[in-house]
């Protein structure tokens, strides 16, 4: 399976024919719409992680004056904004989904192609409006709780319209893969045949229709009360505070699950691919994604335990956040029942699905403490909250992000990256990662607060180590994106199916053709038949 770069001939160039802006700023092509999403995401997470490097920086000498504490918090909020609203949320559904979601399903495009354009430029409106907010200093962190969001000098009506943008477009966007989902399969495609990451999608979807618009009309209200002085946080005209933190909880814990669910998606895809061997109970993570997309609209409030609310509401609370790791246990317990007695391929799609595993497990045991009433009072905003943040939403959504481009890099561009870079890369990645956040529990433990640019002296130790661990994970980052973008030009050309996956997106050309098929396929067996008797279905 390992295929190392060289120069190499001209390869079929598929949907990548046409040249010209104007064939991509008019295209309707979802392949096209999913690589000006996934070009631009890209862009925020790199400078997103620039952010993060200066952070670090400035925590490896308390009291030393590399920049002002206000830049702190101003560098702090760009990090927040840009990894979360621009990067992380976006970056699997709409650019991978885009681009995988109709050649999964056996469709020539998603059902409303028109509609596909006009989100990703809704989403780059919002880009520019929530940019052009930048332009006074903003400190009050990607959270923008009241009051202080609401009496800043900072341009935060503006960053209020941007976010409104970044939402529409996400609407848009969960709202064409569902109709997509629903009326464009290929004949022979039932419910229980559409492979697991078309499963995590349809769930993602249902999330962004239906918790989108409740942070949008925050953000709406957070605005109007900086215009026209209409009280709804303000607890001196009859409003009330908290009620930003249970509008922006009720939004912010479901889209944990947008960013989360798409990378399971991926992870469920190659695993059976890489251990040559059916996906174990098939349907019970089909299932666990709908029920982790209703279950997470019910666990909001274990982000407000020190905020104040009812004894009886904190005890429904802490219940229904250790109820949602039922279902996700599901998934990782059946995914390390797959990877049992298979023959396993260490290529980089599968190292990536594997650390994927490795530390969302760690930042799911590590959830618990922060469910539980006893143990969240004394770890809340501490650096334990930072460590499993990053563990849940790096360690797992982002890794899942770099197996998603890994296994699906030769059906994108034809071209076969090299594998040897791969792994180095991924080594700098694995170890720097785990150097910097695994530090950051034991910070926790001890006290350090989140959020300060400046802490006691006997924290520094542990911080020059998190911040080692910080330029390993950068190396390993850079050394990924270099190989991926030389491959473009360099790498040896890609068969339709290098992996020997059975999904329809690999019984197309590398890359696919316009129109994806030249016949609607039509489905005949179960898309997991590793090691089976061919045309079965099985679970």
């Amino acid at each position: 399976m390992t295929t190392e770069t060289q120069t190499a001939p001209l390869v079929n160039r598929g949907y990548l024919t046409e040249k010209g802006f104007r064939s991509w700023a008019y295209t309707l092509d979802h392949k096209r719409i999913g690589l000006l999403y996934l070009v631009t995401t890209l862009l925020f997470l790199l400078v997103g992680g620039v952010f993060a490097l200066l952070l670090r920086a400035k925590l490896m000498y308390p009291g030393e004056e590399l920049f002002s504490d206000k830049a702190y918090n101003v560098f702090f909020t760009l990090h927040g904004i840009m990894m979360i609203f621009l990067f992380i949320i976006p970056a699997i559904p709409s650019a991978l989904g885009n681009f995988f979601i109709p050649l999964m399903v056996g469709a020539r495009d998603v059902a409303f192609p028109r509609l596909n354009l006009l989100s990703f430029w809704i989403f780059l409106a919002g880009i520019i409006v929530t940019l052009a907010s930048l332009a006074t200093p903003l400190d009050t962190g990607w959270t923008f709780y009241t009051p202080y969001s609401a009496k800043t000098g900072a341009a935060v009506t503006i960053l209020s319209f941007g976010i409104f943008l970044v939402g529409m477009s996400s609407i848009l966007t969960g709202l064409n893969f569902i109709v997509t989902i629903h009326r464009l399969r290929a004949p022979g495609l039932t419910w229980f045949r559409l492979p697991l990451f078309i499963w995590s999608m349809y769930a993602t979807s249902i999330i962004q229709v239906l918790a989108t618009p409740v942070v949008g009309i925050t953000f709406l209200l957070l605005a109007a009360e900086r215009i026209f002085g209409i009280g709804f946080f303000d607890p001196a005209k009859g409003g009330d505070p908290l009620l930003f933190q249970h509008f922006f909880w009720f939004y912010s814990h479901p889209v944990v699950y947008v960013m989360i669910l798409p990378a399971m998606g991926i992870i469920s895809e190659i695993i059976p691919v890489f251990a040559r061997k059916p996906i174990f109970g098939y349907k019970g993570i089909a299932y666990s994604s709908l029920a982790i997309a209703f279950i997470g609209f019910l666990v909001w409030g274990h982000h407000m335990f020190v905020s104040g609310m009812s004894d009886i509401a904190a005890v429904i609370f802490s219940f229904l956040t250790f109820f949602v790791a039922v279902p996700t246990g599901i998934k990782v317990f059946n995914w390390i029942a797959t990877l049992y007695k298979g023959s396993i391929c260490l290529d980089a799609p599968m190292l990536y699905a594997l650390t994927f595993i490795f530390l969302f497990i760690i930042g799911g045991l590590t959830g618990p403490f922060l469910g539980a009433l006893a143990t969240n009072v004394p770890l809340h905003d501490t650096y334990f909250v930072v460590a499993h943040f990053h563990y849940t939403m790096m360690g797992g959504t982002v890794m899942g992000f770099f197996a998603g481009l890994h296994y699906w890099f030769p059906k994108m561009f034809g071209r076969m990256y090299s594998e040897r870079k791969a792994l180095s890369a991924w080594l700098l990645i694995f170890f720097g990662f785990n150097l910097t956040f695994f530090t950051m529990f034991i910070l926790g433990v001890e006290g350090m607060p989140r959020r300060w640019a400046e802490y006691p002296v006997r924290f520094q130790t542990l911080h020059i180590v998190a911040t080692v661990g910080s330029w390993l994970l950068a190396a390993g980052v850079v050394l990924m994106f270099v190989n991926l973008f030389r491959s473009l030009f360099r790498g040896a050309p890609a068969s339709d199916n290098p992996w020997d996956a059975n999904t329809l997106d690999w019984k197309t050309s590398s890359p696919p053709p316009t129109d994806n098929f030249a016949e609607i396929p039509v489905v005949t067996s179960w898309p997991y038949n590793f090691g089976t008797k061919k045309g079965s279905d099985h679970d």
